[in-house]
This record gives C-alpha cells, sequence and structure tokens, in this order.
C-alpha cells in the first residue's frame, strides 16, 4: 500500500468497476462516483444472486496502487479507499417519492423474512435474506415462523389455583369429546406455573462474584484494601441481549444488516441510526472473512457506564451501572426506554484510607478491578463474537446472530480507565493535553504492544501516556 504525505494530493485509489478508469485521492470522491455511475436498484424479482459478493465496498479494505500507473485525470477528485469486488451491494429506495435509498451488506444480511421486509411503496425487500429454523438450517423465502404450542398460547390475567384447574377439567373434556390426545395439556397448575418459571422471556436473574487483591502485602504496614474483598453484581450479558433480540415491541423497528444511506437527488451521504454507520459496515466485513457467518445477523453490543450517587433514602450511596443495548434498534426505540437499554451489572468501587489513596498500588489494583470485572461479566459473549447461534427474534423466526463489541459510552475519567493511558492525555491520539493541536499518530493496539515491548514502564508514562 502506498503511503502518502499529509498535503501530497496524488491520485492513488482506483475505481475498481469493469470498464472505468477514474482515480481518487479521498474518501467522498469515490463514494459520490460509485452511488451516482454504478448505483444498483434491486426490484422484486432481482435474482438473489446479488447477494453473493466475496466483500463488500467498505473503507477498510485498499488496492496496492503503483503510481506511476495512474492516468493523471481528476485531479480534483477526494480520496477513497477502493473494494476490489465488483459487485455493488442491493440499493433499497425509501421515504415518499424514494427521497433517499440505502445500499446493504452483502454477506451480513440478517436472515429476515421477506413477507415482513417491506419498503414504503410495499415491495418486498430481497436485501433481507431468509430466516432460518431452531438449528439455523436455513429457510426458504417467505417461509412463516413456527407455530406456539398450546402450552405457549395461554396466557392471561392471574387466576385462582381452583379456577386453573376448573379450566384444565373444561379443556381436557372437549378434548376427550373430540376424541384428541390429551398428553399434550398440563396435568395442574403446578405444571402451568413451572412451565412459566421456565420460559426463556422475562427478566435474566442476578448474580454475583467475588474478586479479592492477591499481590504481594507490607510486611510492616498492610493496606486496608489488600485485606477487603469486592462484590460484583451482574446479568448475563448475553441472556439480556438475546431478550432483547425478543421482544416484539420493536420487531419492525430494527435494523439486521448494515448499510450505507444516501440521499437520491444529490447522493449525498446521510446517517441516523447506528447501523447506517462506517464502523458496523466494517465490522460486518471483517466478520464476513469467514463464510460460515454469511447469512448471519451482526448485534453489536453498546455498554456504557458512570459513577452515580443516590440520595434519596439510602444515605448517599454511590453506585457504579454497567449498562448495555444493541446498536440494531432504531434510536426513537433506545430513547423511549422501551427495553432497549439495560441495567446489566453494579461495578465495584474500592476505597481506602487517605494514606493509601494516592499509592501505585492501590491506583494499579483499581484499574484492574475495573478490567477483571468487565471481562468476566462480558465472557459469556465470547463464544458467540466469532462463530454464529440461533436466536429467536420478537416476530417468532429464528435467526442466526453473531455478536460484537460496539462503543463504550463514558466521561473522560472512565475513557482514561478504559484506555489505561495517563490522566490528561489524549484517548484517541498519542498528545498530551497541552500540545492537541500538533500532529500524531492515532492510538492503535498494534502500536501500543510495539511500544511495551521496546520501552520501560516510565518511559511509557512520561512520554507516550501509557499505564503499562
Amino acid at each position: 500500500m502506498l503511503h502518502v504525505k499529509p498535503g501530497f494530493n496524488a491520485l492513488h485509489i482506483p475505481c475498481t468497476k469493469p470498464g472505468c478508469n477514474r482515480w481518487f485521492k479521498k474518501k467522498s470522491g469515490l463514494t459520490q462516483h460509485t452511488n451516482t455511475v454504478h448505483s444498483v436498484f434491486t426490484s422484486s424479482t432481482a435474482p438473489l444472486c446479488l447477494l453473493q459478493s466475496n466483500r463488500s465496498p467498505s473503507p477498510l479494505f485498499y488496492a496496492d496502487i503503483n503510481p506511476e500507473e495512474y492516468d493523471g485525470a481528476n485531479l480534483n477528485e477526494e480520496y477513497c479507499a477502493a473494494a476490489p469486488s465488483p459487485v455493488q451491494p442491493p440499493a433499497e429506495s425509501l421515504g415518499p417519492g424514494d427521497r433517499s435509498y440505502q445500499n446493504y451488506h452483502p454477506n451480513l444480511t440478517g436472515n429476515f423474512p421477506l413477507f415482513f421486509a417491506f419498503s414504503l411503496s410495499d415491495t418486498p425487500s430481497i436485501s433481507k435474506a431468509r430466516p432460518c429454523d431452531s438449528e439455523g438450517n436455513f429457510l426458504p423465502p417467505g417461509t412463516p415462523p413456527p407455530l406456539l404450542s398450546d402450552k405457549q398460547l395461554m396466557t392471561g390475567l392471574p387466576m385462582l389455583i381452583t379456577q386453573i384447574n376448573h379450566l384444565l377439567d373444561i379443556w381436557a373434556a372437549s378434548l376427550i369429546r373430540g376424541g384428541a390426545n390429551t398428553s399434550a395439556l398440563f396435568t395442574d397448575h403446578r405444571d402451568v406455573y413451572k412451565t412459566i418459571d421456565s420460559t426463556h422471556l422475562g427478566d435474566v436473574q442476578w448474580q454475583s462474584c467475588s474478586l479479592k487483591y492477591t499481590g504481594e502485602h507490607a510486611v510492616d504496614d498492610t493496606a486496608p484494601w489488600m485485606e477487603d474483598s469486592y462484590d460484583v453484581w451482574f446479568c448475563n450479558p448475553h441472556d439480556v441481549v438475546r431478550t432483547m433480540l425478543a421482544n416484539p415491541d420493536y420487531t419492525l423497528e430494527m435494523d439486521l444488516q448494515p448499510y450505507h444511506e444516501f440521499v437520491t437527488e444529490t447522493d449525498k451521504h446521510q446517517w441516523q441510526d447506528f447501523m447506517s454507520g462506517d464502523w458496523a459496515w466494517n465490522q460486518a466485513d471483517q466478520i464476513s472473512d469467514d463464510l460460515d457467518t454469511h447469512g448471519s445477523m451482526f448485534v453489536p453490543v453498546i455498554l456504557g457506564s458512570d459513577k452515580t450517587m443516590v440520595s434519596v433514602a439510602t444515605g448517599q450511596n454511590n453506585y457504579y451501572p454497567l449498562y448495555a443495548s444493541i446498536g440494531n434498534v432504531h434510536n426513537n426505540v433506545r430513547r423511549a426506554h422501551r427495553n432497549a437499554v439495560a441495567v446489566i451489572g453494579f461495578l465495584a468501587m474500592p476505597k481506602t484510607t487517605k494514606q493509601h489513596a494516592k499509592t501505585t498500588n492501590f491506583c494499579n489494583f483499581c484499574r484492574q478491578l475495573f478490567h477483571s470485572s468487565l471481562s468476566y461479566i462480558l465472557k459469556n459473549l465470547k463464544p458467540t463474537m466469532t462463530k454464529p447461534e440461533v436466536a429467536r427474534f420478537g416476530d417468532s423466526h429464528y435467526c442466526r446472530v453473531i455478536y460484537g463489541l460496539g462503543p463504550y459510552i463514558a466521561d473522560y475519567e472512565e475513557q482514561v480507565l478504559l484506555a489505561c493511558i495517563v490522566k490528561n492525555w489524549c484517548t484517541k491520539c498519542l498528545l498530551y493535553r497541552k500540545s492537541l493541536d500538533d500532529d500524531s499518530l492515532r492510538c492503535s493496539k498494534t502500536h501500543t504492544e510495539a511500544l511495551i515491548e521496546e520501552c520501560d514502564h516510565l518511559a511509557l508514562w512520561d512520554e507516550f501516556g501509557i499505564v503499562a
């Protein structure tokens, strides 16, 4: 890949569409050119083979370009990364008068049933692929959701035990009279309650773990925080996310695949909900390198935390709640508090005496406690971040899903804690607060690991603002 110095405007990224010889230097140039000249709109009768692209046009992947081969044309075009795939993702018009259109990701398609994927013109969209059964096997397009069993159909207001038993007797008598089998019925009210308690829908149970300092203790003066244990309460985030996906309240207010949305008249890129951003698209590109993930739905898990003081009727107690949401739901659903945001944990807040509050050991322990707690809470999500699993949705369909950790919403103090950097350093680049206007490299995992291998702890702290 050619690395171009800032300010050098050489055209070094081509349009990879067959027969097109245009070159570009920045993102918006190729984006506008592709959407204007090479955009593909699909109809309800378009073949599904349009979705079988090996790579989507994502800004993550670049072509190796020889600067001597470009023809010198289009010097005013802007730079953008080219995609090696010649297939443009399917586009779908939407809004009154088709004011905008969306290009959907071709590989992580979400498996939404065709007869639920309607645009405002009542035309089924093929950009959303097939559902699957409870075993993860894809179903033909238009397959209806599985029927609920007799036990799942029994809902209603709370009733007395005698009323439940009486209704069961009437139900059994009606089946016997009609010559039907009664083996699928509840035996009595206890069987009803047992079935209700074993259902997967509803609130996720809370659990806890205890963490304690296991490092070296001072012989002459052991700090009190070294002897204490710290409880962390949490819900299984995997179960919480599955409950969100199964919520029927916002079944039709979810984005099942990443997309890019553009204004039809000007081809201007516009953003609104989380899945319309470049991050979700780029993650889908990386995930779809594994062919086993094609046809799955990408579910970004958004986390957030913030220390909170509750003074009403609690005596000014401090809490450290951890929140979770999914990036698929629309913004209006998340803002309306329709169970799309959930508290999944309460983190520990170690305290000590003023004498030990500024010590290196205590500060390091606080960082380790925070990261160890997050790692333990999120461990159940890790297996499904590389291999898809089958999840049930609010419309009773099953779908193959693959999870990923998305953005973490936090204030600067917690960003410092999350990124393991020194306070007053930038969380995005390698600059101190007094020199933020200077040019600098952006923070990256590869660069940080290389610095840790080559520098000692003092140099990392003083020169790069990294806590090693």
